[in-house]
């Protein structure tokens, strides 16, 4: 019985070893490694060298490096002059040298990139050197978000992964009517925005503010761009009713500050430690950064005092005027006329102040008064000719921010 059993399991063995050779060969294809082709050039093609110019180099340096003579540089730079201009190169810019892959490893290609969507080639493949500029592919893809704010606004985009230059332009869109530093967590808000790709896939930030909305002391404040003449393409942002949002007044002097005092009639003063008036608004900020004029007007005086220290007082007209104190520096001067949002001089801690801030003071017929308190004169309204088909082109686009807000 034995014999027999190591007979039958013999048998198995050779019977399946038998299937096994029956099988068909299996090959495990890998699958090609799709090539790099950039600038129109694939680099299977050649021996590819990457760089940035570097303080000291020139385009002569940079190609001597390869091989050619002076002579060579010279005449290169002589013929293509017209179409790549070796003088505009700047440092810190990307540069890429295509070689070929003989032993000569000589130079065929330089490409060099003044930044992320426009390219130069110089093409050193025949007798005649050949350069023309390019510009690489860029679509837009259109992005919704919205809800209740988590935080600040920079907080808030970047949760979403957007470029904070978005946050620039909604602040300058809703300059006049939302003060972002009052926004609390929990007020609903809504974007629509469009953002830029190279090449379809590097990102390349925010091209456009389709439609947005914030909610605002318990209102809903409602930006939708809007072109009145359609030969000239200017966009105006204006509300749901369409009125616009320019104001006469900025809500104020600074970008991302913090209000630290208010204006008020008995406040004990921090440096001089006795109770006063404070007849301004305390917008602490780092030393540096920007005040804006927050109407137009013309420079009415700019000096230094013990107390204000380095100032700015602009007139607007006869009835407001605004002053500017503790600047580290100013940057107008008497009788300039300044426009709404320029820059007039920087946060500093000049004269009396325990910090880098601006002190904001307001006059209204000659007094001066809290501008937070005030119901400053508002934008215009469209005429009704154009107010129509303003409506019709933004139904569909508040319908849309509604439902992303209520989310």
């Amino acid at each position: 019985m034995r014999k027999i059993g190591v007979i039958i399991i013999v048998l198995f063995s050779i019977i399946s070893c038998q299937k096994e050779a029956d099988k068909p060969e299996t090959k495990i294809i890998k699958p090609k490694k799709a090539a790099k082709v950039e600038f129109g050039i694939n680099y299977a093609d050649y021996n590819v060298i990457h760089d940035t110019i570097k303080k000291g180099d020139t385009f002569g340096t940079i190609i001597q490096s390869q091989n050619i003579g002076n002579k060579r540089v010279y005449d290169i730079v002589n013929t293509v002059r017209d179409s790549f201009n070796v003088r505009t190169m700047r440092y810190n810019k990307a540069y890429t040298l295509f070689r070929s892959k003989d032993k000569t490893n000589q130079l065929q290609l330089f490409v060099y990139q003044p930044d992320a969507l426009t390219y130069y080639v110089l093409d050193l493949r025949d007798s005649i050197p050949v350069a023309y500029k390019k510009t690489k592919p860029v679509t837009f893809k259109r992005k919704v978000i919205g809800g209740v704010l988590k935080g600040s606004l920079s907080e808030t985009l970047g949760n979403h992964r957007v470029d904070v230059a978005l946050a620039n332009q909604i602040t300058k869109v809703f300059a006049w009517s939302v003060d972002f530093f009052k926004l609390k967590r929990g007020d609903r808000y809504a974007l629509i925005f469009n953002e830029r790709f190279i090449n379809d896939s590097i990102y390349d930030g925010v091209e456009e503010l389709e439609a947005a909305f914030f909610e605002y002391k318990g209102k809903i404040v409602y930006a939708f761009p809007f072109v009145q003449d359609t030969t000239t393409g200017k966009k105006t942002y204006y509300d749901e009713n369409g009125k616009t949002l320019k104001n006469l007044f900025l809500k104020t002097p600074i970008k991302f500050s913090r209000i630290t005092s208010r204006f008020s009639g008995n406040r004990f003063h921090p440096v001089q430690k006795r109770w006063k008036a404070h007849k301004g608004t305390d917008y602490a900020a780092p030393r540096g950064t920007p005040i804006s004029t927050t109407a137009a007007g013309v420079v009415e005086r700019t000096g230094y005092t013990a107390g204000n220290g380095n100032y700015v007082k602009v007139k607007h007209n006869g009835t407001y005027a605004t002053q500017y104190l503790h600047m580290s520096k100013i940057l107008v001067r008497r009788g300039q006329h300044v426009a709404q949002g320029q820059t007039i001089g920087l946060v500093g801690s000049t004269g009396l102040a325990t910090g880098p801030h601006v002190c904001y003071r307001f006059w209204k017929n000659g007094v001066q008064v809290d501008p937070l308190r005030l119901n400053l004169p508002t934008g215009e309204s469209l005429s009704a000719k154009y107010k129509s088909r303003f409506l019709q082109e933004i139904e569909p686009l508040k319908r849309e921010l509604d439902s992303i807000g209520n989310l």
